[in-house]
Parts: structure tokens; sequence; C-alpha cells
């Protein structure tokens, strides 16, 4: 029994499409874990084969199937070295976008080469299923059915061990992050200088990145003294705020220096009723007298 597909290069395109719009319409679908492990260790490598090699005589199946998976492993991180160096960074979108473009354009390239020969010439891409595989693997030398074996063996284990990294990702660092920046939200005009009674502004952040849902409670102290947190013109003596895991909390509150001189404004922290940082975030203030 034997199938032919001769459009190979048609069938990682469409792949590479549906991924893209698995990703951008359906993040959590298990599609994009199926679609993305070949996009990422198969058609890379493929389609610049292809380009490289559009004879059927150039490679045999098992050095074109092992060029593949080889290349793939190059060209993947090269994508992700330049894009570190460019404004988008490595994130999903910039490495979906460029690696969806390479193998774009090598398949093109590939069947550009491949249009060139003569049809009898044309690599094509059978996918056979032969009732007699044990009579192929005897016609074979031992040595190309070992070197066959452990090429087997080697893509398998690869392909394991990274659906399995997919599947159980190890656990981030946990932590929260607290900042203070100035009114325009930068870490330039502080209101350093105030008189006495006179309320002065910042805007205080939180990000949860503890995994799980965190209550944190804020307060803020000069000079040892808790003083009044003032939000949307209501006075607070702490300010409670729920998040879930990567929820972001940020608010501008206000605060009044009731004496003159040098004080230090210090932003405590607390999560789940214990101090969340053995320092608090402080700042420097010069009050004068009314």
């Amino acid at each position: 029994m034997k199938a032919k597909l001769d459009s190979d290069l048609w069938l990682i395109g469409i792949s590479t499409i549906l991924l893209a719009v698995i990703i951008a319409f359906v993040p959590s679908s298990p599609a994009r874990i199926v679609l993305g492990l070949p996009f990422l260790l198969f058609f890379p490598g493929y389609t610049l084969t292809a380009g490289l090699f559009p004879r059927k005589c150039s490679l045999g199946g098992v050095e074109r199937v092992a060029l593949s998976f080889g290349l793939s492993v190059a060209v993947v991180p090269l994508i992700g070295l330049v894009l570190n160096y460019t404004p988008w960074g490595i994130r999903l979108e910039p490495i979906l976008i460029s690696l969806a473009v390479f193998i774009i354009v090598a398949s093109g390239v590939a069947w550009y080469r491949r249009v060139r020969l003569a049809p009898e010439e044309r690599f094509r891409a059978p996918f056979n299923v032969r009732l007699s595989l044990f009579q192929d693997w005897q016609r074979r030398s031992l040595a190309e059915n070992v070197l066959s074996l452990v090429l087997v063996v080697a893509i398998a284990g690869a392909i394991g061990t990274l659906a399995y990294v997919v599947a159980t990702p190890k656990a981030g660092e946990k932590f929260t992050e607290f900042y203070v920046l100035d009114p325009n939200g930068r870490t330039e005009n502080y209101p350093t200088e105030l008189k006495v009674g006179e309320q002065g502004r910042v805007i205080v952040g939180i990000v949860n990145h503890e995994q799980e849902w965190a209550s944190y409670d804020v307060e803020i102290w000069i000079e040892s003294e808790k003083e009044q947190v003032m939000i949307d013109g209501e006075e607070w003596d702490r300010v409670g705020v729920e998040l879930e895991d990567e929820g972001k909390w940020e608010k501008q509150v206000g605060f009044v220096p009731e004496k003159a001189g040098r004080q230090k404004v210090e932003f405590v922290l607390y999560r789940d009723g214990q101090l969340c940082f053995d320092e608090p975030l402080h700042l420097w203030i010069n009050v004068e007298a009314t």
C-alpha cells in the first residue's frame, strides 16, 4: 500500500499559517504544541534542505530527514540571536513571525529550484506505507540499518524531551515587583521640595509574580510615623490590594508632611500580612515651613 504526497512545501506553509492563527486566537489550544514542535524542530531545516538539494538523487531519505532536524536546530537559535539585537527582542510574536517568514521564503526558493528541473529529477516527498517493511530492512546493509535505528532513536528522544519540557515547564522564580515613580510615570521628577501641609504625589505600583493569588497592603511612613495614604481624594491608613498571578496594580498616591525639615518618606509593602521587603522603598524630601 503506497500513498504519495508531492505538495510537501504547501503542507508546511499551510501548517505554519494555521499555527499562527491558533496562537493569535486560541493561545491555550493543544494544537499549539502539536504544530509548534515541527514548526521549531523540522520545518526550517526541511525547507532549507529542499532549497539546497532540489534533486531527488542529491540526498537519501534518511540523510534528508537528519539534515532537516540538524539545520532546524542551527537556524532557530541564529534567528533568536538576531532578534536579541533588535527592538522587538526574543518574544513569542517576533519569533513566530521571523520563523514563518524564513520558512515561507525557503519554501519559495525550493519550489523555484524544483520547477527548473525536469519532472523526473525533482525531489518528491512520498509517504510510503509498505507491507514489506521487513524485506526492505533485510535488503539494507547492517551499517545502514544501525545508522537508521540510531537516527530514529535520537530524533524520538529529542522530540520526547522537548515535549516533556513543554508539558511540564519548570516553575520560575517567585517574587513581587514593587516600585515608586514620579507623577508622570518616570524616575526623574519626584516631589522632593514641599511645604508643610502640601501634598506630594507619586505613582506606586505592584506586580504579582508569585504564581498564585496574593494580598498586599501599602503603608506610607514619614520619619517613622505612619501617614494617611491619599488616593482619589480619599484617605486610607493603608491600601489593600488583591492580585492574581501576573496581576498589576498602579495608582497615584499622595502624602502630606506635617513638619518642616529634611525627612525620609518610606513606602512599606506587606504580602499576606507579612513584611514583603526588609528595606522599604524611600524618598528624601525637603519640607519648608509655611
